[in-house]
Parts: C-alpha cells; structure tokens; sequence
C-alpha cells in the first residue's frame, strides 16, 4: 500500500482543509482594515503599525478567549454561523474596557474531523463579527484532531490587540465617590455559564434543543444560540465622547465580581437589582433548576453584559450614544465611599417579578 495517503488513513484529510480554506475566503476578506497586509494563506498575519506613529503613547493591549461550552449547543443544533459573535465578543470587549481600540484578530478551530462547510461557517461568524466590531481578522488556524475530538466535536479560541493612547487608558485609578453605574443590556447568556445551563436543561430538566419554551418564544436551541452582544463601538464612543472612568466586561464570574475589577479599594459600588429585568432565560434556569440568587448571580450576566463607571454630568450623554447604537442602557447604581465595605461590589433589592 502507497504511503501517499497515510495522514489520511490517521484520520486528518488535507484536502477537506484545503476545500475549507477556500470557502472562507470571502469572509475573511470582508473582514479586513486598511493596515492589514497580504492575503490568506501566508504563515503569519500582517499588520502596518505605522499608524501608531500619530500616538503620543500607544499602549498596546492584548486579550485571548474561547467560547466555554457553548461549542456544545452549536453542535446540538448542526449551527454554526453565529458561535463566532460569542469567540470576537469575548476577546474584544474585554480590550474595550480599558478604552483600547481592536486592531486584528487571529482564530484557532480544533475539530475531530475537517467538514469544510462547517469550518466555513464558523469563519464566516467570526468574519462579520469583527467587521461590526471594527477588527481585523488577519489569520487563523484550523486542526483536525482525530482521536482526541469526535468528528462532529470542535472548539474554538482567539486572540486579539488593540491600542489606546496612554493618557485615554481607562482603569480603577479614575473611578471617584459619585460616580454612576450604566448597566448595558444584555442579548441572552452570551457565553458563559453554560455548564450551568446546560446542567439544568438537559441533565435535571431533559429538556432537548427542539423544545418549544413559551417564555422564549421560540426553541431552547434557538435561545442558547443568541449571540453574545458586542459592545464594541459604543463602549469606544462613551470612552472617547464622555467623561467615562472605567467599564466592566460581564463574562465569567457575574456582574458583582466583574464589576469589582475595576473598583478601587478604597470605593465601594451599589447596584439596584430594582432598575431592570434580567432576560426570560434567566428565571428560567433559576426556577427550572432551583438556584440560588447568589449562585446565578456569580455564573450568569443576569442581563447586564458591560457596565460603564461614569460622572454624573456624562450620563445623559453616555446613554443617549448608546442608544444611538441600539444599546439599551440605564442607570443601575453609584459608587460610594464606605470605611467599613471599601473594594466591594453589592446588588440590592430584587428585580420586578422576581
């Protein structure tokens, strides 16, 4: 037997990469900024940084993510063109916070088996992401990991820079007493607290991904696949057109613990639970599987996805631009001096209905 086909014959199929590199081409292509230089196919993406030549002090600033478990539900639904808002939300709002514009973008797929028409979807997510987000996306990579994925099992990550002058950098040094918390709504779940959701639907409830939920309006499948918001231009907007201090990107560990990442020690933030109503999905997952405030609130964003700590004289400002860009946003609660809870961040009161 001919050895010309042993990568093959292990399970990795070099043409189906191939096959799927071209039919991602047109969203990479979309996908693009005046800096980047060449094309698809070269071993490391190009970016001119002459343009940080006009900076004073260009910091640059770097982030890298993935999805969590959501990977999981795409694959359910045999849908794959939106997880890509989830990968560009994750990596480039957290750069946003600190004030930092998104230059590029570079993606990694691992996959069990290369099906081109999926890799491409996944790619074309990712391409329109970053061009509402203002990135580019400058290269990528695909791996077919037979044996260590099934075949219809991938996961994705990514990585991101941007820049902000320094004397634009955004942080806990600027927060001062008086201070407002701008909640920003939230799309769904976004990307986090999947094994959670997951664990109440599917394992406690078993529920499956077709299910009709009135409160939803449409399938279970439907609604965990909403993609993350991306907060990206308006967060900028804010930061560059009021007197913004500081924002917390709600990924991870909940609002309360996000938020207390940018908060100086010696300041503490209240938030009203009063002044919104988190999303269907939440109630949901809380009654369904009988969690706690406290443990939904420290695994899920509960409907607020990125807050902005800003004067008081901005706020009008500061929600009317976000409303400019469809964000609905509204004031959520105050910084404050307190002695004896210095550092921390506390929600009060309940949310209507609840």
């Amino acid at each position: 037997m001919s050895n010309d086909n042993a990568y093959a014959r292990a399970g990795v199929d070099i043409d189906a990469a191939d096959r799927a590199v071209d039919l991602m081409k047109e969203w990479i292509e979309k996908a693009r900024r005046p800096e980047m230089l060449g094309g698809l196919g070269g071993f490391a993406g190009l970016f001119d940084a002459s343009a940080l030549l006009s900076y004073k002090r260009p910091l640059l600033a770097t982030s890298t993510d993935g999805v969590g478990t959501k990977v999981a539900v795409a694959q359910m639904m045999d849908k794959h063109d939106t997880i890509g808002f989830d990968l560009v939300g994750m990596v480039v709002d957290d750069l946003v916070v600190c004030g930092a514009e998104p230059l590029f973008m570079t993606d990694y797929i691992a996959t069990g088996k290369v099906v081109p028409e999926r890799i491409a979807a996944i790619v074309k997510g990712i391409a329109e992401a970053c061009v509402e987000a203002g990135c580019a996306l400058v290269g990528g990579e695909t791996a077919e990991h037979p044996g260590l994925l099934a075949p219809d099992e991938y996961d994705v990550a990514g990585a991101t820079t941007g820049v902000v002058e320094a004397d634009a950098l955004l942080g806990a040094n600027l927060v001062r007493s008086g201070d407002v918390v701008i909640a920003m709504e939230a799309s769904g779940l976004h990307s986090n607290g999947y094994s959670l959701a997951r664990h109440v639907f599917f394992t406690q409830a078993g529920w499956t991904v077709d299910r009709q939920v009135d409160e939803f309006g449409h399938t279970l499948g439907e609604e965990l696949l909403v993609p993350t918001r991306l907060y990206t231009k308006p967060s900028l907007a804010i930061a560059r057109e009021t007197e913004t201090h500081a924002m917390a990107h709600v990924t991870g560990g909940g609002l309360a613990n996000n938020l207390a990442r940018v908060m100086p020690p010696e300041l503490k933030a209240t938030l009203d639970r009063g002044t919104w109503t988190p999303g269907p999905v939440f109630d949901v997952v809380r009654k369904l599987g009988n969690v706690s405030q406290p443990d939904l609130e420290a695994t899920l964003n509960c409907g607020v996805g990125m807050v902005a700590l800003t004067a008081p004289d901005s706020v009008d400002a500061a929600i009317a631009r976000l409303a400019d860009f469809g964000i609905n946003a509204w004031v959520a609660g105050e910084v404050t001096a307190d002695p004896e809870l210095k550092g921390t961040v506390e929600l009060v009161g309940q949310h209507p209905g609840w």
